[in-house]
C-alpha cells in the first residue's frame, strides 16, 4: 500500500500575506499556520517545517519518536529566533503532521490546524483544537455551537514558539486501502462546514482536485484566512504515485519551494498573490489579541466564579523589558515555564487509535 498526494496553499481573500507552509516529503506530510507580526508568521511556519523535515528520512514506526523530537527542536528554534530578532518577537506556529509507516499512520499535533480521516462514508476528526473555546467545550462551559461563534475562538492554548516545553499530541492508527486523510489549517475549517468538506472529499477521486475544490469552497465562503490543505490517499501498490499533482518538498506561502537554508532566513514580500495569480482581496492583517482580554471575555460568557483564580492560571501577554512577552499566571510571576504533569492516555475511536497527550497545555494567542 502506497500513497497519492495532493496539496495546495492559498492566501485567501482577506490577507495581504500567506503565513502558512506545508511539507510533502513521503512518508512525512505536514501543515503549519504561522502567526506573529509583520514578518514572523511565515518565518515561524517555514522554520518549523524545515526543522521537522529531517524526520522523513526512514519510514519506520520508531521514527514517530524522532518526529516528536524534531517538533520539540522546531519549538526551540522558533522560540529562540523570536527572542533574538526583535522583528520576529512573538511569532509562533501550529503544526499538524502525518507520518506513514508499515500500514500505520502517526499524527502529531500542536495548535488548531486539523487532521481528518475519511473511511467508508465517515469523516472523523483525528485532532483536537488547542484553543480556549475548545477547552471550555471540553469542560462543559460552552456548547460546540457557541464555540463556533465565540469572539475568542481564535485564541490558542498551545503553539510552537511560545514556551520552552510544550505538550505534543500523538495519535497512531491503522490505515487501509481507500482511506483518505486530510491535513488543513483553520482557514479551511473556519470557512467550510464539516458536511461540505466530506462532500468534496467524496466527490473528487484525485487528491489534487480535492485540494483545489476545498480551497475554492473556502474562498467562496469569504476566504478570511490563509488556506492550506494536503490530501493523502492510501492506494494499492500498483496504483500509487507519490505526488498526485502536489508540489513536493517544503512549500512556504503557497507559492515557492523553500530549501532548509531559505527557511531559516525566510522573509516575505509586502504584497502577495493567490496561487491562481489574482491579487489578494483586502488588506486585513493578522492581529495579536492580548490573552487577558480573551480570558476576561471567556470568563464573562461562561459565568465563571473566581475570575482572579482563573486568570492566575492562564497565560497572558505582559511587558518585559518594554516588549510584550507571554507569562504564566499573575503579573508577579516571570517564569516562562508553566507547571507540567504526567501525560495521560485516552482512547479516540474503535479503530485502534491511541492518543498520547499532555494534560497541562501552555498557551498563546492566535492573531486574526
Amino acid at each position: 500500500m502506497k500513497v497519492r498526494v495532493g496539496a495546495r496553499s492559498d492566501i485567501g481573500r482577506a490577507r495581504v500575506r500567506n503565513e502558512d507552509s506545508y511539507l510533502v516529503k513521503e512518508p512525512l506530510f505536514a501543515v503549519a499556520d504561522g502567526m506573529g507580526g509583520h514578518k514572523g508568521g511565515d518565518v515561524a511556519s517555514s522554520l518549523a517545517l524545515q526543522t521537522i523535515d529531517a524526520a522523513a528520512a526512514a519510514p519506520k514506526q520508531e521514527d514517530l519518536e524522532h518526529l516528536v523530537e524534531q517538533i520539540k527542536e522546531a519549538n526551540h528554534r522558533v522560540l529562540e529566533r523570536g527572542e533574538t530578532d526583535k522583528d520576529l518577537r512573538g511569532m509562533g506556529t501550529t503544526v499538524t503532521a502525518l507520518l506513514t509507516a508499515d500500514g500505520k499512520a502517526h499524527v502529531v499535533h500542536v495548535g488548531d490546524s486539523r487532521a481528518y480521516r475519511l473511511r467508508d462514508g465517515t469523516l472523523q476528526q483525528l485532532t483536537e483544537d488547542h484553543t480556549l473555546v475548545q477547552r471550555m467545550v471540553r469542560e462543559g462551559k460552552l456548547t460546540e455551537e457557541e464555540a463556533a461563534h465565540h469572539p475568542q475562538r481564535s485564541v490558542l492554548t498551545r503553539a510552537l514558539g511560545v514556551d520552552v516545553d510544550i505538550p505534543i499530541d500523538q495519535l497512531t492508527l491503522d490505515v487501509q486501502e481507500g482511506d483518505r486523510v486530510l491535513l488543513c489549517t483553520d482557514g479551511l475549517t473556519s470557512m467550510v462546514g464539516r458536511d461540505r468538506i466530506q462532500e468534496i472529499l467524496e466527490g473528487e477521486a484525485e487528491p489534487q482536485a480535492a485540494c483545489e475544490r476545498l480551497i475554492d469552497a473556502a474562498n467562496r465562503a469569504g476566504g478570511d484566512d490563509n488556506i492550506t490543505v494536503i490530501v493523502v490517499d492510501f492506494v494499492p501498490d500498483q496504483a500509487a504515485t507519490t505526488s498526485g499533482g502536489a508540489k513536493t518538498g517544503l512549500v512556504s506561502g503557497g507559492s515557492q519551494t523553500t530549501t532548509a537554508e531559505q527557511a531559516d532566513e525566510a522573509t516575505t514580500a509586502t504584497s502577495v498573490q493567490r496561487d491562481d495569480g489574482a491579487p489578494a482581496r483586502g488588506t486585513v492583517p493578522r492581529r495579536r489579541w492580548p490573552i487577558w482580554a480573551a480570558v476576561a471575555a471567556a470568563v464573562a460568557v461562561a459565568g465563571l466564579v473566581g475570575a482572579r483564580i482563573y486568570i492566575d492560571r492562564q497565560w497572558y501577554v505582559g511587558d518585559a523589558d518594554g516588549s510584550p512577552q507571554p507569562s504564566w499566571g499573575s503579573s508577579s510571576r516571570t517564569s516562562r515555564r508553566p507547571p507540567t504533569s504526567t501525560p495521560r492516555r485516552q482512547s479516540v475511536s474503535s479503530s485502534g487509535a491511541t492518543w498520547r497527550t499532555g494534560s497541562r497545555p501552555t498557551a498563546s494567542n492566535r492573531p486574526r
